[in-house]
C-alpha cells in the first residue's frame, strides 16, 4: 500500500515538474522571442545609424570641399587686394596735365561767378540806396523813410541767395539729365540774362530789375555751386582731387576779389558805374560758353550713368594724356559694383537709407559750418564794420579789398596742404582759428565802447578790430571755405552724388540767405555781441568735425563708401531699391556656378559661406538624429540583459 502510494507520489512529482518544466519553457521562449524582436529592433536602428554616419561622412566631405574652397578664396581676396593696392598705387602717380588743367579752369569759371555776384554788392552799397532814392522819389514825389532803404536793400542782397537755394536744389536733377558739362553750358543761359538784367537797372530806372536780375544771377551761381564741384571731383585723379577740389574755393575768392577792387570810387564805385560793374558778371558765363565745348563730359558720368564705356574711354585718354586708363576704369567699375542697387536714387531715398544718412548729415553739417560761421556777414557787410570799428569808409573799402586778397593768398597756399595734410585737419584747424578771432572781434568791440573816450585806444581798437577780422579771413580759407565743397562730392559714389549735393548746396544757400537777412538785424539787437552767436556755432561745428567726420585724403569713392557701410553695420548685402521702389536686398546666390572665373568675390564669398552654413545646419541635424535614437538602444540592451 505504502509503495503505490510512493509510486503515485513519485508520478505526481514528476507530473508537476514536467509541468513546471513546460511553464518555464514557454516563459523563456516568450523571452527568447521578445529578445529576438528587441534584437531585431537594434539591427534597424544599427542600420539607421549607418546610414546616418554615412550622411555625416559626405556632409565632412562637403565641409572640407567648402573649407578648401575658402582658402582658394583667402588667395584670390589677398591676390585681388594686391592688385587693388597696385592700381591704387598707379592711380595715385597720375600727374595733371595741360588738358585736364584746361578743364578745370573752363569749369571754375562758374565758381568764379559765384564769388563775383557775392561780393559785388558789397561796396556800392551807397550808390545803389542813392538810385532807389531817386527811383521812389520820380515815382511817388516824396522822400523815401531810411529804413525801408534799408530793407530794399537787404532785398538785393539776400534775394541772390534764394536764386541760389533753387539753382542748387536742381542741381542734381540737371546734373543726371543733360550731364555735367551739359548742365554748366545750359547755366550760362541763366548768367548772361541775370547780368544784363543788373547792367540795365539804371538805365530802366527800375530798381525791381535789379532784383529780379540778382534772383536770376543767384539760380546761376546755384547751379555753379552744385555742378562745378561735381565736375572736377569726378575728372581729377585721385592724387590731386583735394588740391583740385580747392581751386572751387579759389576761383570763388578770386572773383571776390575781382569785385572789391572793381568796386572801388576809382573805378567803378560810382552812381554810374555800379551798373556796369554789375553788369560785368556777363564776362565769366560767355567766357565759359567759349572754352567749355572742348572738355569732355566727366568719365564717371559716361560710364556709370550712361553706361557708355568707349566715350568715358576716349574723355579718360584726353584728360590723362596716356592711352593707359585701365585703372580708372577699374575704379569706376568697382564704385559701380558697390553702389549698383543705389545708380537711380532719389532724394526721398536718399534721406531714408540708412547707409548714406551719416555721410549726408556730415555733408549737411560742413555746409553750415561755412555759412554761419560768420563769414557771408564779413563779406556782405565787411564795409560797415570796418567803419563801425572807428576807420573811415575809404580805408573800411580798402581793407575790405585786403579780405579778398588775403582769402586769394591763403587758398593758394591750401592748395598742396589739401593731399599732404587732409581734409579734417585742415577743417578743425580753420574752425578753431576763425572761434579764437570771432571772440577777438567781439573784444575789440566792446573795449571801443567802453574806452571810446580815449582817442588812442579808439585807434588801437581799429586795428585789432581790422586784424582780427582779417585773421577771421585766413583760418576760414584754410578750411571752411574750399572743405565743404570738396567733401560733400567725396562722401558720395555715382548713385547718390548729384541727389546729396542737391541737398547739401540746397542747406548752404539757405543758411547764406538766413545770414545775409538776418544780420543787420541781429547786428542792430546784439550791437557788440554780434559775433558770438558765430562763436557759439563755431565750437559746435568744431567738435561735430572731430567726432564725426572722417578723413578722405587718398581714399578711393568705394573705400569712403565702406567706411559709412562698415558703421552701420552693413556686411551682408547691398540694401537698395528695386525698381518698383520697393527695398530690395542684394546677395549672391548661394549654388556656386560652373564657370568660377565669371564669379566677382563677394559672389564667391558668398556661395562658399552659404554651403558652408548649409552643411553646418545638416551634419547637425543628422548627428541630433542619430543621437536621439542612441538612448533606445541603450534601453533595449539593458532591459534584456536585466531580464
Amino acid at each position: 500500500m505504502s509503495m503505490n502510494l510512493s509510486a503515485k507520489l513519485d508520478e505526481l512529482q514528476r507530473g508537476d515538474r514536467q509541468l513546471e518544466t513546460t511553464v518555464a519553457l514557454c516563459e523563456i521562449r516568450t523571452q527568447l522571442q521578445e529578445l529576438t524582436k528587441s534584437v531585431e529592433s537594434c539591427q534597424s536602428e544599427v542600420s539607421e545609424v549607418k546610414r546616418d554616419m554615412v550622411a555625416i561622412k559626405q556632409e565632412l566631405d562637403t565641409v572640407q570641399q567648402v573649407k578648401e574652397e575658402i582658402e582658394e578664396l583667402r588667395e584670390y581676396v589677398d591676390r585681388l587686394e594686391e592688385h587693388s593696392q597696385r592700381r591704387k598705387l598707379r592711380l595715385l602717380e597720375q600727374g595733371l596735365t595741360f588738358f585736364l588743367s584746361y578743364a578745370i579752369l573752363a569749369a571754375v569759371l562758374g565758381m568764379l561767378q559765384f564769388g563775383y555776384n557775392t561780393g559785388v554788392i558789397n561796396a556800392p552799397g551807397r550808390n545803389i540806396e542813392n538810385f532807389m532814392k531817386d527811383v521812389y522819389k520820380d515815382r511817388y514825389g516824396k522822400d523815401i523813410h531810411e529804413d525801408t532803404v534799408n530793407r530794399l536793400y537787404s532785398i538785393a542782397v539776400s534775394i541772390f541767395a534764394i536764386g541760389g537755394m533753387l539753382g542748387g536744389f536742381s542741381g542734381g536733377m540737371i546734373a543726371n539729365r543733360f550731364g555735367r558739362k551739359g548742365g554748366l553750358l545750359l547755366n550760362n543761359i541763366l548768367g548772361i540774362g541775370g547780368a544784363s538784367l543788373m547792367g540795365f537797372t539804371k538805365i530802366s530806372h527800375c530798381y525791381e530789375m535789379l532784383f529780379f536780375g540778382r534772383f536770376i544771377i543767384g539760380v546761376n551761381c546755384g547751379l555753379n555751386t552744385s555742378l562745378v564741384p561735381m565736375y572736377i571731383s569726378e575728372i581729377a585723379p585721385l592724387n590731386l582731387r583735394g588740391g583740385l577740389g580747392t581751386v572751387n574755393q579759389l576761383a570763388v575768392t578770386v572773383g571776390l576779389l575781382l569785385s572789391q577792387v572793381l568796386g572801388i570810387e576809382q573805378i567803378l564805385g560810382t552812381d554810374d558805374g555800379w551798373p556796369i560793374l554789375l553788369g560785368l558778371a556777363v564776362c565769366p558765363a560767355i567766357l565759359q560758353l567759349l572754352l567749355l565745348p572742348a572738355c569732355p563730359e566727366s568719365p564717371r558720368y559716361l560710364l556709370i550713368t550712361r553706361q557708355w564705356e568707349e566715350e568715358a574711354r576716349r574723355a579718360l585718354r584726353r584728360l590723362r594724356a596716356s592711352n593707359q586708363v585701365e585703372e580708372d576704369i577699374e575704379e569706376m567699375r568697382a564704385e559701380e559694383r558697390a553702389q549698383q542697387a543705389e545708380a537711380s536714387i532719389s532724394m526721398r531715398e536718399l534721406l531714408c537709407s540708412p547707409t548714406l544718412r551719416a555721410p549726408l548729415l556730415i555733408g549737411v553739417v560742413m555746409q553750415l559750418s561755412q555759412q554761419l560761421s560768420g563769414i557771408n556777414a564779413v563779406f556782405y557787410y565787411s564795409t560797415s564794420l570796418f567803419t563801425s570799428s572807428g576807420l573811415t569808409e575809404e580805408s573800411a573799402k580798402f581793407a575790405t579789398m585786403g579780405i579778398g586778397a588775403i582769402m586769394v593768398g591763403m587758398t593758394l597756399v591750401s592748395l598742396p596742404l589739401m593731399d599732404r595734410t587732409g581734409r579734417r585737419t585742415l577743417h578743425l584747424y580753420g574752425l578753431g582759428g576763425m572761434f579764437i578771432f570771432s571772440i577777438f572781434i567781439t573784444i575789440s568791440f566792446l573795449i571801443k565802447e567802453f574806452f571810446g573816450y580815449v582817442q588812442e585806444m579808439i585807434d588801437w581798437m581799429s586795428y585789432l578790430s581790422v586784424v582780427s577780422t582779417l585773421s577771421f579771413v585766413v583760418f576760414f580759407a584754410v578750411g571752411p571755405g574750399s572743405i565743404p565743397w570738396l567733401i560733400t562730392a567725396e562722401l558720395f559714389s555715382q548713385g547718390p552724388r548729384p541727389s546729396a549735393m542737391a541737398i547739401a548746396v540746397l542747406v548752404n544757400w539757405l543758411a547764406n540767405f538766413v545770414v545775409g537777412i538776418g544780420f543787420p538785424s541781429m547786428k542792430a539787437l546784439l550791437e557788440n555781441y554780434t559775433f558770438l552767436p558765430f562763436s557759439v556755432f563755431l565750437a559746435i561745428f568744431w567738435i561735430f568735425t572731430y567726432k564725426k567726420v572722417p578723413e578722405t585724403k587718398n581714399k578711393t569713392f568705394e573705400e569712403i563708401l565702406a567706411l559709412f557701410r562698415n558703421s552701420n553695420g552693413s556686411v551682408g548685402g547691398v540694401v537698395g531699391r528695386g525698381r518698383g521702389g520697393t527695398a530690395t536686398t542684394t546677395t549672391a546666390t548661394a549654388a556656386l556656378p560652373d564657370n568660377r572665373q565669371r564669379l566677382t568675390m563677394g559672389d564667391r564669398c558668398a556661395c562658399a559661406t552659404s554651403r558652408a552654413h548649409q552643411g553646418r545646419r545638416q551634419l547637425l541635424v543628422s548627428w541630433t538624429q542619430a543621437s536621439s535614437r542612441r538612448p533606445r538602444l541603450y534601453h533595449y540592451h539593458t532591459t534584456n540583459v536585466l531580464n
